[in-house]
Order: C-alpha cells, then sequence, then structure tokens
C-alpha cells in the first residue's frame, strides 16, 4: 500500500512539473508605469485566457526578485519597460541573464526611449538595438496616419520568417510598426530574423541629418528578432512597444505610397502567434520510449554483432493546444555513430512512434543510436542509446570463402602433387649394371 501511494505522489509532482512548465505559469511582468496595463489590456488578457498568471510590477520596484531560496520565482518574463534606466531590487542585466541560462523564457519590448539595460540585455542574446531617441525610417512603406516623420511604417508580411510554428500559418495583413530597429549577430546561429524591414528601411534619429552611415540599412533592419537557447529557453525581442498596444491591435491600416487598405492590421494575429512559442505553448517536443532489438525480437541483447540486421524505434510527442500528442513529421533521422555517423536513415512514422530497420556496419565498437532533431521553431531534441557491437565469434565465420577457392585449389594440387611424387619415387627402381673386374 505505501509503494502504491508512493508511486501515486511520484506520478502527481512529475505531472505537476509537466503542466507548469508547458501552457502556463507563473509570469512576471515588469513595467514603465501603470498605464500599460491599460494601454496593453488585450495582449495581457489574452495571456490571461490561455491560462497564465500576471503579476505585474514596476521595473524599478526595489523589492523585484526572480529567485528565492534557490529556486525561480516565475517561468516567463515580460519587459515591458524600455525607458528604464535601472531595474529594481535584485534584478539587474545578468540576473536576467541567468534567469535564460536557467530555462526562463523572455519576451521584451523596446521603443525610441530604449536605455542602456535593455540594450545590454539584448547584447548578451546577440541583438544589438540602435541607440536612444532613433527609429525605424522607411519612406517608401509608412502608413497614412503617419505624422510626416515616416516612423509609423507598414510592414509586408511576405518579410516574416518562413516559420508557421513562430508566426503562424494563416496569412496575415500588413503590420504596423513603430519603434527602435536592430540587428543581429552574424555570427550567432541561434538568432532567428523574425520580421524585416523592407529594402528602402533604414535606423536613424527622425530629427537629425543622415551625415553618418545608419546602425541599420534595408533589410538588415530587424524588426522582430528571437533566440532559441541551446537550453531550449526562449527569448523574443520587439523593437516596437506599441506593436503589442490596444491601439495597434485593433487600427486599420491604409499603405500611404500604394493606398492600399485593410480594416484591421496584422499585429494581433502575430503577436498571439509569438507569445505563444515564446511562452512554450506550441513547438516544445520531448522523447518517450526508446527501444532496439534484433530483428524479430522484443528485447535487446548485450552486445551486438556485425551484420546483424535491428530494429529501432523511438516515441517523440509535441505540446499542442494544450496537451501532448503524437509528432508527425517525415524528417526525423536516426544516426548509427561510433565517432562519424556509419548509418544514417529516415525514421518512418507509425502511430505514436517513429520506427526503422536496417543492418548493422561491418565495424565493431561501440556505438549510438542517436536522433538529433533541430527545426526552427521546435525545441532542440536529442536522444541517444549507446550499445556495443563485437565482431564474428569463430564459430560465426563461413567455413569455406567463394574467394578463396583458388587458395583451396592450390593446397590440395600441392598435396596430389607431393603424393603423386611419393609413390613415384618410392616405387621407381633403377637398374643396377654388374660391375666389371
Amino acid at each position: 500500500m505505501a509503494a502504491t501511494s508512493a508511486r501515486f505522489a511520484g506520478f502527481l509532482l512529475f505531472f505537476a512539473c509537466i503542466s507548469t512548465v508547458h501552457g502556463a505559469g507563473k509570469m512576471l511582468v515588469l513595467v514603465d508605469n501603470w498605464a500599460i496595463r491599460e494601454t496593453h489590456s488585450l495582449f495581457f488578457k489574452s495571456l490571461r485566457e490561455r491560462g497564465f498568471e500576471l503579476v505585474f510590477k514596476l521595473a524599478d520596484d526595489t523589492g523585484l526578485s526572480l529567485v528565492k531560496y534557490g529556486e525561480y520565482l516565475y517561468e516567463h518574463l515580460v519587459i515591458f519597460a524600455p525607458s528604464v534606466e535601472e531595474f529594481g531590487g535584485s534584478i539587474d542585466v545578468a540576473a536576467i541573464t541567468n534567469f535564460i541560462d536557467g530555462g526562463g523564457n523572455v519576451l521584451l519590448a523596446a521603443s525610441s526611449a530604449i536605455t542602456d539595460p535593455i540594450r545590454e540585455i539584448a547584447s548578451e542574446c546577440g541583438v544589438e538595438f540602435d541607440e536612444e531617441k532613433t527609429s525605424v525610417i522607411d519612406h517608401m512603406n509608412y502608413d497614412i496616419k503617419d505624422l510626416g516623420k515616416h516612423t509609423l511604417i507598414v510592414a509586408d508580411p511576405k518579410d516574416l520568417i518562413k516559420a508557421p510554428m513562430i508566426v503562424g500559418s494563416k496569412p496575415l495583413r500588413p503590420l504596423l510598426f513603430r519603434g527602435v530597429g536592430m540587428v543581429a549577430d552574424p555570427d550567432n546561429p541561434l538568432v532567428l530574423n523574425v520580421l524585416h524591414a523592407s529594402s528602402m528601411a533604414y535606423s536613424f534619429n527622425p530629427n537629425e541629418r543622415v551625415n553618418e552611415y545608419p546602425h541599420a540599412v534595408g533589410k538588415n533592419t530587424l524588426l522582430i528578432a528571437a533566440l532559441q537557447a541551446r537550453n531550449n529557453a526562449r527569448v523574443v525581442f520587439a523593437g516596437s512597444l506599441d506593436f503589442f498596444s490596444d491601439e495597434f491591435f485593433t487600427s486599420g491600416v491604409q499603405h500611404a505610397m500604394a493606398g492600399e487598405k485593410h480594416d484591421q492590421c496584422g499585429n494581433q494575429d502575430l503577436a498571439l502567434s509569438l507569445s505563444q512559442w515564446v511562452f512554450k505553448e506550441k513547438g516544445v517536443l520531448r522523447v518517450g520510449n526508446v527501444s532496439h532489438a534484433l530483428k524479430g525480437e522484443t528485447e535487446p541483447p548485450e552486445a551486438y554483432t556485425i551484420l546483424e540486421d535491428v530494429e529501432y524505434s523511438i516515441e517523440i510527442d509535441e505540446f499542442k493546444d494544450g496537451k501532448w500528442q503524437p509528432f508527425d513529421a517525415k524528417d526525423v533521422q536516426l544516426d548509427f555513430v561510433r565517432i562519424d555517423s556509419f548509418v544514417r536513415i529516415f525514421l518512418k512514422p507509425k502511430a505514436r512512434k517513429f520506427e526503422t530497420t536496417f543492418k548493422l556496419p561491418d565495424v565493431y565498437g561501440v556505438f549510438q543510436f542517436r536522433v538529433d532533431y533541430n527545426r526552427i521553431g521546435y525545441t532542440h531534441l536529442f536522444s541517444t542509446t549507446q550499445v556495443s557491437v563485437r565482431p564474428l565469434q569463430h564459430t560465426q565465420y563461413e567455413r569455406f570463402i567463394p574467394s578463396a577457392y583458388p587458395y583451396y585449389g592450390s593446397a590440395f594440387s600441392m598435396m596430389i602433387g607431393v603424393f603423386i611424387f611419393s609413390i613415384v619415387y618410392l616405387h621407381f627402381k633403377e637398374d643396377v649394371k654388374d660391375k666389371t673386374e
């Protein structure tokens, strides 16, 4: 009875951990002022409706803390405080970086009033914001409601990253953007260019003459960037705090040059998809049961033998629509690795499993069954199982190898020749002539 209760308690603990990590959780929202709760109420309402517990605090609150007794108090962090000069309490750039290293997810929105702490956080993640008072300017793609600086730009949905898991699968209407630009570190392969500006855009102070080369020009100017760290923590950087505002969510859009008009822009749909991705409501994979055995058997041997046929299967689940479901993909590969890959083969989906059958290489040693699935928008899935592969035993070798038949023939011919020679030599007798005196 006690053992059953312990197992049941362990199951409940596991379920509780899973439920807090994926799909919902406690979220700290840092704001510049309390008015942001009202001006961005639609965005926050969508988070609450999806089960998140929002905790609002001013970014310079002296009681701020992300960690208590060595444990993180929140699973997610939203920073809607672009003009904060210094974070309050125990939160600083290092604390936020450690939060990401610990697996926390961050959504950060900036503006033209950006300050050094926000720029430093982005810099730690491979993204560099432009300086304070600068804006993204596009003289060819701006909204009719622009006040003359051409900073209320109309972003084409075609400039979004080709990753439906991040930006959604349905077609979007043109997007409104007013804020600061950024560039990504070209040496950081983890940074994703979610939305870039048009080829005519640039980032500069709209109140000054352009007398030096801008920080970002053309399609190198990023409006939204994302990062998925090696520990699968996710971060989204948006150069516009207004992008998530009620004003932009409900606003229509009309291209000032082309005249193309829409009753509502696509900001709300994109913000929904981005928030679902960054807070791990979708695009999360996990490995279930992994099995391998000789073909036709169910239990793996202590060691495999070269050239044997092996069956391998792995269960992969995807967190989707609030629950774990079988993952559907046709590009999952298996590598049979010693130092390099000796076998690389696609796994075939079957119900919840991915499976395949292959012949072991004619090489012995310590190998690994390795599944390394890394696709844009999904968490990095990595599974490895170590096995030993031994050479043939002396009783398993072929008795007669066809390629050695000439050598067999030469050996037997030599034996036959010696036999015939012996008979001839032993039975041959020369005539002896009498010696005459």
